[in-house]
């Protein structure tokens, strides 16, 4: 039985702002108007996608960095939530014995020790701009003109 290869994943970098904070890192895709919360371990995981690592290698150097035995399950996780997102260049196939698991599934296969490290990735649609920019109707309270549908402010909106 030969084993079958799985490409390595790679992050995309194009069209996305990333902002790194402390215990977590904020990604925003230009092209599809969502805007993701990645937690530690999933931040992790995706800087690593740099399409020369494997997930067995990336679960070692998060073993090496949390200092907690890593399954390559849970990097498999973490690759197929950062997919969905759109946050790598191409979606690998997930290997037999790794797809179908939910968190869930992961959780309980790994142990309640690994639940630290569980990968998240929240993601939420962002308004577009026009969407975004809304105006008040006539009798609306206001501080500047450019609230006010009608480009009228004296504290309240005037304009039909």
């Amino acid at each position: 039985m030969t084993k079958r290869k799985f490409p390595n994943p790679r992050a995309r970098k194009d069209g996305l702002i990333v902002q790194n904070l402390p215990d977590e890192t904020l990604v925003y895709d230009l092209e599809r108007d969502r805007a993701h919360c990645l937690n530690q371990t999933a931040a992790f995981v995706w800087q690593h996608c740099d399409g020369r690592s494997n997930a067995k290698e990336i679960a070692r150097a998060l073993n090496h960095t949390i200092q907690q035995p890593v399954d390559e399950k849970l990097v498999w996780l973490a690759i197929d939530h950062l997919g969905r997102s759109h946050l790598l260049t191409e979606a690998p196939a997930l290997p037999p014995h790794v797809a179908g698991l939910n968190r869930r599934e992961v959780m309980r296969a790994l142990g309640l020790s690994a639940a630290v490290a569980i990968p998240v990735v929240a993601s939420i649609v962002a308004p577009t701009p026009a969407q975004a920019a809304t105006c008040f109707g006539a009798g609306a309270s206001c501080t500047s003109s450019a609230q006010c549908c009608s480009g009228i402010c004296d504290s309240v909106c005037i304009g039909p």
